[in-house]
């Protein structure tokens, strides 16, 4: 008895001292690094795509890895314990590629597998979301109600919202479930009826009704961002996540004397899980015809 009273007393104690005094975070040291080493990218397909073409704009000498794991799109329907074994396995293979800085290209990898990803880098190098950039950026600007569109994973993470109000807990966020515009992109139905009747059934329904800001909560999503934005005319402003995530990760890379500014012949290679034509046709739209695409199945 005397023993358990101890313990709880011993416990309230400690969350109190954590509450009221919390231990400085460790800084983090990358100094075993060096700017002349590649940077990792991941995503479930194409949509990763729209990040690492921002990557490549706003940091031209980088050399990059991408890695799509077009076999097991979309991960939007899977379960949260196969995306953490996928993008474990990634993160791995990254990690092997002796990459300087991980960038979870996919929303749903991030929403689901984020925690466990950081526990495998384990501090070895930066790891980079797509989350917590865009809902810290839209926390500190004028937003009063916010939509996210994003993948069923995303959606039930509950990620975006939490990460929103984390910064700015006035701020009303409504998500929604999109599952149908992933494998439509990924078909290759961009600028098509289809996609067209998509968008505008899902964009109509309630929960977007009042907002004044979208989120495209998924790496794809920006693929189509015309048609959305077509859709809305000026009344909503639509996020560019790709150039957020891309700043971020030059802020990062900056701090940590990282980025590489001396790199005549920086290459681009691709590893994919299963070759696709609608990657290959995107990829080498964004990248230059003479890509290599190759198969890597981890």
């Amino acid at each position: 008895m005397a023993n358990s009273l101890r313990s709880k007393i011993t416990h309230r104690k400690s969350l109190f001292l954590h509450k009221h005094f919390p231990l400085k975070k460790k800084k983090q040291d990358f100094s075993h690094l060096s700017a002349q080493q590649p940077i990792g990218i991941f995503d479930s397909g194409v949509g990763g795509l729209t990040v690492a073409k921002e990557i490549k704009r706003l940091l031209p000498h980088e050399d990059l890895i991408y890695f799509g794991d077009t076999k097991h799109l979309p991960y939007g329907d899977k379960s949260k314990e196969a995306i953490v074994e996928y993008s474990s396995k990634i993160t791995n293979f990254l990690l092997e590629k002796n990459c300087k800085a991980i960038v979870i290209a996919c929303n749903t990898a991030t929403a689901n597998a984020l925690a466990e990803v950081q526990e495998l880098v384990a501090e070895k190098v930066p790891v980079i979301d797509v989350i917590n950039p865009v809902a810290e950026k839209v926390s500190y600007e004028i937003h009063n109600n916010v939509g996210v569109i994003a993948t069923k994973a995303t959606v039930n993470s509950g990620l975006y919202r939490k990460s929103i109000r984390k910064h700015n807990k006035f701020i009303k966020v409504d998500e929604l479930a999109t599952p149908l515009l992933v494998p439509a992109i990924e078909e290759g139905f961009k600028n098509h009826p289809i996609t067209h009747a998509i968008i505008y059934n899902y964009l109509s329904n309630s929960k977007l009704k009042n907002i004044e800001t979208l989120i495209l909560g998924c790496t794809h999503y920006p693929l189509l961002i015309d048609e959305i934005k077509q859709y809305y005319g000026n009344r909503v402003r639509v996020i560019d996540s790709p150039n957020i995530v891309a700043n971020q990760l030059k802020m990062i890379l900056e701090k940590h004397h990282l980025l590489n500014d001396h790199n005549p012949k920086p290459t681009t290679h691709f590893y994919l899980s299963d070759i696709t034509k609608n990657f290959e046709k995107i990829s080498k739209k964004f990248f230059g015809k003479s890509i290599d695409l190759e198969l890597k199945v981890l």
